[in-house]
Parts: C-alpha cells; structure tokens; sequence
C-alpha cells in the first residue's frame, strides 16, 4: 500500500522550481513544486507529506499558460503547466539540493 502511494506521488508532484523567486520564497518556509495539471490541493499536500516527510500547513496553485512559439515557421505551442506554492509548518525544512 505504502508503494502506490509512493508511486503515485512521484506522479504528481514533477520537479521542484529552482528560480529567484522560489528561493526567497523558501526562506519563509515556501517552496514551488511543478505538479500534474489534473492534481489537486488534497492531492498535493498528500504526496508532499508522503516523499519528504513534512507538516503542510497549506497549497496555492496556479496554471501557468504555453507560449505560443514559432519553431521553423511553423506556430506551435508549448505546455501548460501547473505551479504548486507549499506552505511548511514551523520547523519543517525541504533540501531540494538532495535527490529522493
């Protein structure tokens, strides 16, 4: 039961966000995940609380829209994407440095 969860976390939650933004966010006990389009906050706290074994006090999330580009002439567009902001409990830290 424990691996599917595990399983189904590493589905939702894509990769951290590594910006300036994200950085100074992360001093106040923020960090920026990219997650599934389709997740949802429960979702989210949940496999956060699972791979990194942490308090959420709360998630805010938003959907980031493609750019519309051009590649060789030709228009086409890049992926949306979803941005999770994950507020920690006090005393709670996430290394993103590290690898799971």
């Amino acid at each position: 039961m424990k691996d599917q969860a595990t399983s189904e976390s590493y589905d939702i939650i894509r990769r951290p966000i590594i910006t300036e933004k994200a950085t100074m966010a992360s001093e106040h006990g923020i960090m920026a995940f990219e997650v599934a389009i389709k997740s949802t906050k429960k979702q989210i706290k949940d496999a956060i609380e699972n791979l990194f074994n942490v308090k959420v006090e709360a998630v805010n999330t938003l959907i980031v829209k493609g750019k519309v580009k051009r590649f060789r002439g030709k228009i086409g567009k890049r992926r949306d994407l979803k941005k999770a902001y994950v507020t920690l409990a006090e005393g709670n830290t996430i290394d993103v440095s590290t690898g799971l």
